[in-house]
C-alpha cells in the first residue's frame, strides 16, 4: 500500500474506497497534496471526504486540478453554468437519477474519466451511494468468459435515460433534456477495458447504458449482459457509503459502477457534481 504524507487515507472496505482526511478540498492545493490525492483514488477507485465546505467555483477548480471539465450533454435546459449538475430529489419522486448500477454518461466517444459529488443536503438516513470494483468484475470471470469478452465491443446508448421517450422526467425533480430535437447518443466500446493509467483490464459495461454487443441483437446479447450485469455487483466487489451534509465522492469513472439507493421518500436530497473528461 502506498504512504502518504499530506493526506490520511482509511479504506472503507477490503474491495473498494478509502476515506481521505487531512485535506481542505477548498484550498489552493499544491502538486503534492494533488498527487497523492490522485493517487489515492487509483488505489482505491473511489475516496471520500467529509466535512467539506466547497462552493461551486471551488468545486470546478479542485476538478480541473484533475482535468478538464465534461459538460454532460443531457443537462443542458438553458443554464447558465453548463459545468455543473444538480441532482434534486424531492418528496413524492418516485424515481431518482442512477438508481441502477451503472458508469456514468458511457454513451458518449470519450466517456467522462470520473465524477467528484458534492452533498448540499441529505437525509438524516437513507440515500447512501454503493460502488463496485470492475477490475475483480473482470478478474473473477472464468478464462473461457474472458476469451469470449476480449475482442468484443458492445453499443452504449442514453436512450433509457434521456429524451420524450424515457419518460424520466415526470417522475423525478432532476430534469433532463426531452425535447423534440434532442436525439440519442450512441457508442460502441471494448466490453473488456485497459485502464490508461493502471493498466489492469476491468469489465465496461452496465445496465443503463449497454444495450447490446456489437453486431448482434438485444435478444441475443441478453443472456450474457445480464450475466455480467448481475455479476459487476457482487457485495464482495462493493462499498456502500452514507452521505452527510459536506461530504464528497470522487469516482473512477473507469472501472467503477455505482448505484443511488432510493429508500427514503420523504426527504430531501441535493447534490453537485462535476465531472472530469476523459
Amino acid at each position: 500500500m502506498a504512504e502518504y504524507n499530506r493526506i490520511t487515507v482509511e479504506p472503507v472496505a477490503g474491495a473498494i474506497g478509502a476515506e481521505i482526511g487531512g485535506v481542505n478540498v477548498a484550498d489552493e492545493l499544491d502538486d503534492t497534496t494533488v498527487s497523492e490525492i490522485r493517487r489515492a483514488l487509483l488505489d482505491h477507485l473511489v475516496i471520500f471526504f467529509r466535512d467539506q465546505t466547497l462552493p461551486v467555483d471551488r468545486h470546478k477548480a479542485f476538478t480541473r486540478r484533475f482535468g478538464n471539465l465534461f459538460v454532460h450533454p443531457n443537462y443542458q435546459l438553458g443554464q447558465e453554468d453548463k459545468e455543473t449538475v444538480y441532482l434534486l430529489r424531492k418528496p413524492g419522486d418516485t424515481s431518482v437519477a442512477g438508481e441502477r448500477w451503472h458508469a456514468d454518461t458511457t454513451m458518449m466517444e470519450t466517456p467522462p474519466m470520473g465524477a467528484i459529488l458534492y452533498a448540499l443536503d441529505v437525509p438524516d438516513y437513507g440515500g447512501d451511494t454503493l460502488f463496485a470494483n470492475q477490475y475483480l468484475a473482470y478478474e473473477t470471470l472464468s478464462e473461457g468468459m474472458k476469451e469470449l469478452l476480449g475482442t468484443m465491443k458492445a453499443v452504449h446508448s442514453d436512450i433509457r435515460v434521456a429524451g420524450p421517450q424515457s419518460g424520466v422526467n415526470a417522475k423525478r425533480s432532476s430534469q433532463v433534456r426531452s425535447d423534440a430535437d434532442w436525439r440519442p447518443t450512441v457508442q460502441a466500446h471494448p466490453v473488456v477495458r485497459l485502464h490508461p493509467e493502471s493498466g489492469r483490464k476491468c469489465l465496461f459495461v452496465n445496465s443503463i447504458y449497454t444495450m447490446h454487443f456489437e453486431g448482434m441483437t438485444e435478444a441475443e446479447s441478453a443472456p450474457i449482459l445480464n450475466y455480467l450485469f448481475d455479476h459487476q455487483c457482487r457485495p464482495e466487489f462493493t462499498c456502500r457509503f452514507r452521505w452527510k451534509p459536506g461530504s464528497i465522492a470522487f469516482w473512477d469513472n473507469r472501472c467503477t459502477v455505482h448505484f443511488a439507493i432510493h429508500d427514503n421518500h420523504d426527504a430531501v436530497r441535493h447534490m453537485q457534481r462535476t465531472q472530469i473528461a476523459g
